[in-house]
């Protein structure tokens, strides 16, 4: 009886020795897994924590980076404006030059324009002064004035171009532009505003009515293009 509960009472220590060895490790495993976990979280924290502080920087360079892009674009746009104002003072330049050129007579010069034809008149036995009846410099110089106030760009007798210093004289019935005479009919054509030019001439008490009071014959047609050469030059 007696060995049989010593028997009983070694089973009982060994299995409680059993039961409290796998309840130590089972402690034991338990307590390492949660410091693992508690390490991985940790370890997890710092990776995300750089990966923002990366984030951060980038986004302030990119900021910075937009920043100098739209700097630059406007001092593009500031050159581009420059540019433009400069070429519209060249094209103005040009321009200009052009109309220089056109008004010395040394370029050739087309367009729509008027021609106005003036012819003494038909000898009249009643009218002993012969004067009276032909062309003189003032009659052309009427004529040329009104269509330079009508817009007229260049201007031409009987061929001989006009200039900014142009003169006429008149000598008997030879009219001489420039030193090149000429004699009736005298031949005037403008490059212009055909309409406006026409206008100007055929009011009523004006230029062509003056030179018909006068005894001067005056016809005037528009024309869609006219060609006036270029001066030549003497040198």
């Amino acid at each position: 009886m007696k060995m049989k509960v010593k028997v009983r009472h070694v089973i009982l220590s060994l299995v409680c020795l059993v039961l409290g060895f796998i309840l130590a490790f089972s402690y034991s495993l338990a307590n390492s897994e949660k410091k693992e976990g508690a390490q991985l979280t940790d370890g997890q924290w710092q990776r995300e924590d750089k990966l923002r502080s990366q984030l951060f920087s980038l986004q302030e360079k990119n900021s910075a980076l937009q920043t100098e892009v739209y700097e630059k674009q406007q001092k593009l746009v500031n050159i581009e404006k420059e540019l433009s104002q400069e070429k519209q003072i060249y094209f103005n330049l040009a321009e200009d030059a052009e109309k220089y050129r056109m008004f010395l007579g040394k370029v050739k010069v087309q367009g729509p324009g008027v021609r106005v034809t003036l012819s003494d008149s038909q000898y009249n036995p009643d009218e002993p002064n012969v004067n009276n009846y032909i062309v003189h410099e003032h009659h052309v110089f009427k004529v040329i004035n009104e269509l330079y106030i009508a817009g007229a760009s260049a201007v031409a007798i009987n061929g001989q171009r006009l200039k900014h210093d142009s003169y006429i004289l008149c000598t008997g019935p030879v009219i001489t532009v420039d030193g090149v005479p000429s004699s009736a009919p005298f031949e005037i054509t403008a490059i212009g505003d055909p309409e406006v030019m026409s206008s100007a001439l055929d009011l009523t008490g004006g230029v062509k009515d003056q030179l018909v009071n006068e005894n001067i014959d005056f016809s005037l047609k528009e024309e869609s293009s006219l060609v006036l050469e270029p001066l030549i030059s003497e040198s």
